[in-house]
């Protein structure tokens, strides 16, 4: 039914890809995906991360090509000399290999198989981190061609529905690996807090990223045309910026300092409150420096962006 819901938009011709680990939430993904839908191909990616990763790959190219998934495609990535850790080098991997494959099939969209749990994790992971309304919005349902149909599904469902279907599941020793935040986060914080408040508090999480979510895209919308309505001959008019609300300055800065090549990655909190401060704590303090080489700087009543030979 949640396949279903979430594909309701994709005429029932169109392909759709199902990226599938191996694991009891994609498998199970898979399998719905492959029951109501006429086209449905299935892609593994393989990080060469483990020992007998490509066995694992092979296993899942099997199982979905007896089970009559076409295309079948394994994409072997690799992680050497991408940006951040572990995780987020695979997952740049990973969802390059997804697109180009999506766009060699011909592919409408991309099902992934994150559940409830997986969207509990990403809000708790936010908080401790400090993130704003952003990270709290969690991973969203969609996100161009990719489709999360399981954010409301519990991960106990999927494994009950893999072994309804005779189905086994890999499991993948990251998930249990201490090493990283995610795990220590599934292994011991999400049971702390179920026996705590109650198995209601993973839907609660998940529920909290939806509704964050729906007040984000609001808010960017209008900073969106806030940030036009501040652009000047130089930069940004100050004056505009310091009559709009907090919260909408600084997606606007935001929004500029992406515009001015800042890396969404790299461009931290930090850096929007130091854009800020030349806006409505100026006291002749000097140039902000974003990542990136990006120098900007407040010229009389503009924010404008400097070059380092012109700053001064």
């Amino acid at each position: 039914m949640a396949v279903r819901r979430g594909l309701a938009d994709i005429g029932e011709d169109a392909l759709v890809l199902v990226a599938c680990s191996g694991g009891a939430d994609s498998l199970a993904l898979a399998s719905a995906a492959r029951f109501s839908r006429r086209r449905v191909g299935l892609v593994t990616v393989d990080h060469g991360l483990q020992e007998g990763s490509d066995r694992r790959a092979r296993s899942v190219a099997a199982w979905a090509r007896d089970a009559g998934f076409d295309p079948v495609r394994i994409e072997t990535v690799s992680v050497a000399g991408l940006p951040g850790g572990p995780e987020a080098a695979a997952r740049t991997a990973r969802y390059e290999a997804l697109a180009g494959a999506a766009a060699e099939a011909g592919a409408a969209a991309v099902l992934l198989g994150h559940t409830r749990d997986d969207q509990a994790e990403t809000v708790l992971l936010a908080l401790a981190r400090g993130a704003g309304p952003r990270g709290l919005s969690g991973m969203p349902g969609r996100r161009g061609i990719y489709r999360r149909p399981l954010l409301d599904v519990a991960r106990a469902d999927t494994r009950k529905a893999c072994a309804a279907l005779g189905l086994a599941p890999w499991e993948d020793p990251h998930n249990t690996d201490p090493a990283y935040a995610r795990s220590r986060v599934r292994a011991s914080v999400l049971p702390a807090l179920v026996d705590a408040l109650g198995p209601a508090v993973l839907g609660n999480l998940a529920r909290t990223a939806s509704l964050v979510a729906a007040d984000n895209e609001a808010l960017d919308g209008l900073s969106a045309v806030a940030l036009e309505s501040a652009r000047s001959a130089a930069g940004l008019s100050v004056p505009v910026l310091a009559g709009l609300s907090a919260a909408i300055r600084g997606r606007v800065l935001h929004r500029w300092a992406r515009e001015l090549g800042a890396p969404g990655g790299a461009l931290a909190y930090a850096h929007v409150v130091a854009l800020d401060a030349l806006v409505t704590g100026w006291h002749g303090q000097g140039p902000v420096f974003l990542p990136a080489g990006i120098g900007v700087a407040r010229r009389s009543d503009d924010l404008v962006r400097v070059v380092p030979a012109n700053i001064s």
